[in-house]
């Protein structure tokens, strides 16, 4: 089998790259949400806490 590249137009490359970037966008949101809510589960006194 021969592999061949498709060649994409700059309307093409320009969607990708905008769906691309909302996907990151969207990734790092919900990465910072689970993080923050788990901050926010364990309290204040989890820097308190005996090793």
């Amino acid at each position: 089998m021969s592999k061949q590249k498709a060649v994409l137009s700059e309307e093409q490359v320009k969607t990708r790259r905008g769906r691309s970037v909302a996907l990151a966008v969207t990734l790092g949101v919900l990465v910072a949400m689970f993080y923050v809510i788990t901050i926010v589960k364990l309290g204040p006194g989890i820097m308190d806490r005996p090793l």
